[in-house]
C-alpha cells in the first residue's frame, strides 16, 4: 500500500488510537454521576470532569433549554471544586441571538454568580482559541463556549485540540452549539436537548426545568433518550457530601419516565409525567 491510500490508512489508525484513549481523571475529581441510574449506566458511571462534551438544541426553539442543561452540568462539576470560577465564553452574535446570562437564573441552576466569569469575544474563532487556552488552566472549574452556528470551525481537528487541552488542564469543557452539527467531533458525549413541560410549583407557578435529553454520541457506552427534570430542592449532602456547604442544587435529576419512546416524539405534551425513584 503506497501513496494516498497508505497515508489515509495511517491517519485512520492514528485517529482510532486517539479515540481509544481513556480520559485520565485526577483521583480527587471522580466521574460526575447525573443521578439517574439508567443514564449513569450508559455513561459508565458519569461524565468525565476532565474532557469535552457537546450540547445542542433539538430545534431552533430549544436553545434556552440547551443552555440551561449546559449550565446545570457545568454547575454540578463546579460544586465538586470549591475553588475557582466557571468561564462562559460568548460571541457578540450569540448574545444577540440567545441573550446574555441571567444572574438569578444561574443561581437557580446551582451556580452562584460570584463564581461565574463571562468573556465576550467578537468571532467564533476567538471563542475557540480562548476555550482551548482556558481549559489548560487549573484555576478554573470549567469552560462553556457558545457557538451560534455549527460552521466549519469546530470540526474534528479543533475539538481534538480542545479535548487534549481539557485533559492537560484536568478541566471540563462544554461546547454549546446553537444548532445540531453534522460534523465529526472528538467530544466524549454529545447531547441534544428539547424543552419539556415541567411540574408547576405548589403555588401553580413555574416549577423545575424539564428536558428531553438525547445522548446521540457516547464514547464509553450506548446512546439513549430520556425525559428528565432538574430538581434544585434536592439536598447536596444526600447526593454529594463533598460539595459546597449549604448548596441545595445537587444534580439529582429524577426521571419522569424510564425513557421516551420514539412514537411519542411528535406529541411530547401527551406523554404522562411519572416520577420514578
Amino acid at each position: 500500500m503506497v501513496g494516498a491510500p497508505a497515508t489515509l490508512h495511517r491517519l485512520r489508525q492514528t485517529v482510532a488510537k486517539i479515540e481509544r484513549q481513556q480520559t485520565v481523571v485526577d483521583p480527587g475529581h471522580p466521574l460526575l454521576p447525573l443521578g439517574i441510574a439508567t443514564i449513569d449506566r450508559h455513561l459508565q458511571g458519569g461524565l468525565s470532569p476532565a474532557g469535552l462534551h457537546e450540547v445542542a438544541p433539538a430545534s431552533a426553539w430549544d436553545v434556552a433549554a440547551a443552555s440551561g442543561f449546559a449550565m446545570r452540568l457545568a454547575a454540578s462539576i463546579a460544586q465538586t471544586r470549591p475553588d475557582g470560577e466557571l468561564l462562559w465564553i460568548q460571541t457578540g452574535f450569540a448574545a444577540q441571538e440567545a441573550g446574555g446570562l441571567y444572574g438569578p437564573g444561574c443561581c437557580a441552576l446551582g451556580l452562584p454568580i460570584r463564581r461565574l466569569l463571562v468573556l465576550a469575544v467578537p468571532r467564533p474563532i476567538d471563542a475557540l482559541w480562548a476555550m482551548e487556552e482556558a481549559l489548560k488552566s487549573r484555576g478554573l472549574t470549567g469552560v462553556v463556549t457558545e457557538l451560534p452556528d455549527d460552521g466549519p470551525l469546530a470540526d474534528l481537528t479543533v475539538t481534538r485540540r480542545l479535548l487534549l487541552a481539557a485533559r492537560e488542564g484536568r478541566n471540563v469543557g462544554f461546547l454549546l452549539r446553537h444548532k445540531t452539527s453534522p460534523l465529526t467531533s472528538a467530544s466524549e458525549t454529545r447531547w441534544q436537548v428539547a424543552a419539556a413541560p415541567g411540574q408547576p410549583d405548589r403555588f401553580g407557578g413555574l416549577g423545575s426545568s424539564a428536558w428531553v435529553l438525547s445522548l446521540v454520541k457516547n464514547r464509553h457506552g450506548a446512546t439513549g433518550r430520556w425525559r428528565v427534570v432538574c430538581n434544585p430542592g434536592e439536598s447536596a449532602a444526600r447526593h454529594a457530601p463533598h460539595r459546597e456547604t449549604g448548596d441545595r442544587h445537587a444534580f439529582a435529576v429524577p426521571a419522569l419516565s424510564l425513557g421516551v419512546a420514539a412514537a411519542t416524539a411528535d406529541r411530547p405534551d401527551r406523554a404522562p409525567l411519572v416520577r420514578a425513584g
